[in-house]
Parts: C-alpha cells; sequence; structure tokens
C-alpha cells in the first residue's frame, strides 16, 4: 500500500461521504488466492478489487455490481467513483457497439463529468484502445477516451520513490501516443510479489480510493475537478525512464492531491 495513503488518513481524510461502486464478478465460482490481510484468501476478483478500493478508503461506501446484471449504474448522493476492473474484448473492426445500459451509463458519465471512472488499463502490453496480439480490442477503453472524468491506469511494479524509481509492470498495457489517452493515463505500483494479485485490475482500485479520499476533503468538487486534480499531481520523478508514451502523467500521489486547499 502506498505509504502517501496513511498520512491522508492521519489528516481525516478517509472518503467520507462519496461512494465507490466496483462492477466486477461476484458470483463466479472462480477464485483467486491473494493476501491483502495478512493471510491468504481465495476471493473472487471483484471481492479483491472492491476490498483494496475500500482500504484505500475505510470510510467511503463501497457498493458492488455483478458482471451478470447489466441495468445502468446507479449514482448516489455525492461524490461517485466507479471501479472498473474488466475490459469489454471483441475482434478489431466493429464500427460501433451496442452497449448494455451498463456500459452506456458509465460512458455517459465519464463524459458529463457526473462519475469519477477508473478504468483499468489492460494486461497486453498495448497502447489504450490499440488491438492486441490475438487482434481484438478493449471497446470499452476506446470508447472512454476523451470523456472528461474517465482515468485509465496502468501497473508499475512497486510504488515509486525519487530514491528508487518503480519500472512499468511488462504486461501493463501504456498510454500509446494518443496525447487525448496520454492526459486520461495514470500510473501507480501493484505489488504482486507480496499480495499474490498482478495486472492492471488492482492498479484501478487505487487510483478509486485516492478518488475517495480527495472527494472527502474537497466536498464541493465535482467529479470533474477530482479526476484532474489527480492527473495534474502526478509525479513523473519516481518512475523508471519515464516516458508520456509508456507512463501519461505520471505516479498518482495522494499527498500531492490533497496538498492545496481548495481546487478548481
Amino acid at each position: 500500500m502506498p505509504s502517501e495513503i496513511g498520512q491522508a488518513w492521519s489528516l481525516g481524510y478517509e472518503g467520507q461521504k462519496t461512494s465507490i461502486t466496483v462492477i466486477d464478478d461476484f458470483r463466479s465460482s472462480y477464485g483467486i488466492q491473494g493476501n491483502l490481510r495478512g493471510q491468504t484468501e481465495l476471493l473472487r476478483h471483484g471481492e479483491w478489487t472492491a476490498l483494496e478500493a475500500g482500504m484505500m478508503a475505510p470510510s467511503a461506501k463501497v457498493h458492488t455490481q455483478d458482471f451478470t446484471n447489466t441495468k445502468a449504474v446507479k449514482l448516489r448522493k455525492g461524490l461517485n467513483t466507479l471501479n472498473l476492473s474488466y475490459g469489454m474484448i471483441g475482434p478489431e473492426g466493429y464500427s460501433s457497439i451496442r452497449w448494455s445500459a451498463r456500459e452506456a451509463s458509465i460512458i455517459k458519465y465519464a463524459g458529463d463529468g457526473k462519475a469519477v471512472v477508473v478504468k483499468a488499463a489492460g494486461n497486453d502490453g498495448i497502447a489504450v484502445g490499440a488491438t492486441n496480439a490475438a487482434g481484438e480490442v478493449d471497446y470499452l477503453n476506446r470508447d472512454l477516451i476523451g470523456k472528461k472524468s474517465a482515468i485509465f491506469v496502468g501497473a508499475l511494479s512497486a510504488h515509486g520513490t525519487v530514491g528508487r524509481p518503480a519500472s512499468l509492470a511488462w504486461y501493463s498495457n501504456t498510454a500509446g501516443s494518443d496525447p487525448t489517452a496520454q492526459n486520461q493515463f495514470l500510473v501507480v505500483g501493484v505489488t504482486g510479489d507480496k499480495t499474490g494479485l498482478y495486472g492492471t485490475s488492482f492498479a484501478a482500485p487505487i487510483v478509486s480510493g485516492y478518488a475517495a479520499v480527495l472527494g472527502s476533503k474537497f466536498k464541493k468538487a465535482n467529479a470533474t475537478q477530482i479526476t484532474n486534480q489527480l492527473l495534474n499531481t502526478a509525479r513523473t520523478d519516481t518512475i523508471q525512464g519515464y516516458s508520456v508514451d509508456l507512463h501519461g502523467r505520471g505516479e498518482a500521489n495522494i499527498s500531492r492531491a490533497l496538498a492545496p486547499v481548495k481546487i478548481k
């Protein structure tokens, strides 16, 4: 867990009066072994991502929507953050996608600035929105590019510091060469060597937690302002070989994001 989050809690910012909705797998029979709470557990993918988001923002309300539920995502009172540690994958070549009410609502919320939409970038080692080696595309990534309160999150192999900068995880998707996607892209450390949990799936909940923590300080800020604050305060000096094509805006840093008295 990033050391800066403890500093945020010590100041009283734990995500109070904000909501994180995690759309993921909560019902399947497939589990993943990992360790986030000091012991090895077998949990579903969504149980892990919801747990991680809640650990980052312990006073936030964490809501879940199972992946089998394709109804529109419900927004709650106060700041809403939506955690998307999944992709909508299909063969390259679709000119348009007929989205379910769930994805249609997510894309609209991101476009209208109604919720901070935090999207795991993906694990194909390619640019966000690009075609992978199997000829497939994450169309949800594509449709979130340019949406004003959407953030893509890639993975570093550790939490970076100036003294020990971190490298991009070998599997992580990247910001790519599109300036629009670059401006929406953050990275954070995924310490799978310690937790057993690898992938950008476990990068996104860190940023979702950060968004909730920011919302508990900047109570009047809207989702777009919270999104921009996270993007504008990212660090590049904690990343080994920083490149905007790989790392976008840089490593998310909650201490920097919380520093101002108010945000615009």
